[in-house]
Formats: structure tokens, sequence, C-alpha cells
């Protein structure tokens, strides 16, 4: 019963991992294009890691020696791949160079290793079989690494030119770094002790549940950059901290900041723009009449904020006012948050108590009693 249980969940994950790796490649919703490519070719290597078992239970014997080193040197990119896809996430304009090269390093000597493992060395294979689950190891440790850097530059840097982040964080990447890290150790480590063995029914359940919580947030993702190509450019300079050089040459005078600190004020308190959820640093620069990086530097240099506390000090503002009004105790918090031009209660949680030092139910309880 627990073999067949097993069984059935291997095909399960293999199946999803392989409908999920379709789906985004095929990006029916046509969100982040490229780096969604090449998620998809790593949702389809990492379902190569069932292909041995799910070979097994259709043909009822094992891949050939060379099919199998096939697969295994296949599997050995995984990691890259996945670094590749938040490499495209984090910069939708980046391009490949030479020096890009680099990436096929400890591929190769991995591929050596398997060869004289395979052809040359059969009496040294269960040190060569070490070797490559030190090399497995090393090439986790080292993209996971940089992957989980390369989200960690870019939520500081979306601040700079969005009003709501969640959704474009890339939490949901950075959870998948640390199952991944935490699978493949598992797996090399099982690996070494369990050579002949399939994996156990726990752990390829532990494997299910992770194949859905990837789905299900791969499915959720929204468009991080601006889709115009001259808009996305602006906000891509900005995040690579082009306008730091421009900002230094003060391109706003000093006597314009004042008088474009007072129209943005005015704009604010009038037309309240903040409350669109989805407003980000082009659009109001557009009501501005200003370029993105005048609007940067205007808020950074006339405010010292950045752009998300900018606008959600508003938003905060305009919640206290919803927050203390008796006739909208009707209104839930999620429904105020809406009403404040948050697109989310736990944003709205978030930054409202970053901003106060309390949560909006707090808030709400104290100016009752008061």
């Amino acid at each position: 019963m627990t073999s067949e249980l097993n069984s059935l969940i291997i095909i399960i994950i293999y199946g999803s991992l392989t409908i999920l790796s379709f789906l985004t490649l095929a990006n029916p919703l046509k969100v982040n294009k490229k780096a969604n490519f090449w998620f998809g070719i790593f949702t389809s290597l990492w379902a190569t890691f069932w292909i041995e078992e799910i070979v097994q239970l259709v043909f009822i014997d094992t891949i050939c020696d060379s099919l199998a080193m096939f697969v295994s040197f296949v599997q050995y990119f995984t990691p890259i791949i996945f670094y590749f896809s938040v490499l495209f996430f984090t910069n939708p304009n980046y391009k490949f160079k030479i020096h890009d090269l680099k990436y096929l390093f400890l591929p190769i000597i991995y591929l050596t290793v398997l060869i004289a493992q395979k052809y040359c060395y059969k009496e040294y294979s269960g040190t060569l079989t070490l070797i490559l689950s030190g090399l497995i190891l090393v090439q986790t440790l080292l993209y996971t690494t940089l992957s989980y850097i390369k989200i960690r530059k870019h939520k500081k840097k979306i601040v700079l030119f969005a009003s709501n982040i969640k959704g474009i964080d890339l939490c949901w990447l950075e959870y998948i770094i640390f199952i991944v890290l935490i699978i493949s150790i598992v797996v090399s480590i099982y690996n070494i002790f369990f050579k002949l063995s399939a994996l156990n029914l726990f752990m390829n359940s532990f494997f299910l549940i992770t194949v859905f919580f990837v789905s299900y947030y791969s499915m959720k993702q929204k468009e991080i950059f601006p889709l115009d190509e001259e808009d996305r450019n602006d906000i891509i300079a900005i995040n690579d901290g082009e306008h730091l050089t421009e900002m230094r040459r003060k391109i706003i005078p000093d006597e314009e900041l004042s008088t474009l600190k007072s129209q943005l004020n005015q704009l604010m308190q009038n037309q309240k723009p903040y409350l669109d959820s989805e407003l980000n640093l082009i659009k109001l620069s557009q009501i501005l009449n200003l370029t993105p990086h005048q609007l940067s530097y205007l808020i950074n240099y006339g405010f010292n904020e950045n752009f998300f506390h900018f606008i959600n000090r508003y938003r905060v503002e305009k919640a206290k006012e919803l927050l203390k009004a008796e006739k909208l105790n009707k209104y839930s918090i999620l429904g105020i948050a809406y009403e404040s031009g948050f697109n989310s209660k736990t944003s709205f949680n978030t930054t409202f108590k970053k901003m106060t030092n309390q949560t909006p139910s707090e808030f709400k309880k104290k100016s009752s009693d008061s």
C-alpha cells in the first residue's frame, strides 16, 4: 500500500511539474516573458529528477547508462537555469555576454567526472560519486546564494519606483530558494547513503507540497516592470543606480526644486493620486510633466524619502482618517486598506505598523477609546 501510494505521488509530482513547465513557457498572462521562459525550463529540469522512477513505473526497467548520464548532466544545470530566471525577473533587459561562458565551468567539471565514473575509472565509482555529490552541493549553494543576493537587491530597488510592492518583490522566489536548497542538500545526502533506493514516501510527499506551492505563486505573478520599452528602460536605469550621477549634478536647480515640492504636495492633497493602488513613478511623473529621473530626484532630495515611503505616507494618513470616522465603522480593515490605495491587507498592515508603530486595528481601538 505504501509503495503504491508513493508511486502515485511520484506520478503526480512529475505530471504537475510538466504541466507547470508548459504553462510557464506558454505564459498565457504574458507577464515577465523572458524570466518565465527560463523559469519554465527550470521546472522542466526539476521534473527530470523523477524520470527514472517514472520509467520504472511505465516500462518496469531502468534507463540505459548513457541516457542516465545525459539526464544527470542536464539536471546539473537546474540551479543555473533558476539563477537565469532570477536575473530576468530583476532585469528584463539583461543580455548574455561572452564572459557568461563562466557558467559552463562547473558543468564541464561535472561532466568530466561523470564520464570518468561511467567509462574510465569504475573501480573508483564510490569516490567519484562523493565528488559528484560535492559538485552538486557546490553548484546549488553558489547559485542559490547568488539568486538570493539578486532578490534582496531587487527588494531594495523597487521602492524607488513602486508604491505597492506586494506581488513584485519576488518573495515567492525567495521561498523557492530556501526550499530548493534544503531539497538539494537532502537529495545529495540521500543519494550518498541510499544510492539504489527510490526516495521514500515522506520525502516525496514533501516534494509534492513544494510543487503545489511553486505552482500557486508562479501563476499569481504580476508584471514587475512597465511594458513600454522607454518607461522600462528609465526604471531599470534608476534601479541600476545610473540616476545617482545625474542627481549629483543637481538635475533640478534648488530654486526650482522648492517650487516643484509645492506643486507635488498640492497635487497629492487635491487629486489624491496615491489612491490608485497601481501608482508608480512613471504614472506620477507623467501627471507632473517630469521625467522619471526628475521625479526621483525631487522625492529623494526634496523630501528625503524614496518613492514607496512618500506615497504610502499619504495612504497611511488617509487610512487614519477612515479608521477614526465613526460613520465608517461598518468598513472592514480590508475595505479601508483598499479605500486608502493599498492593494492587500498584508501590505496595509505591514506599512501602517512600520509608519505608526501600531497595527490598524490597534489604532482604531485607541481612537475609539479616546
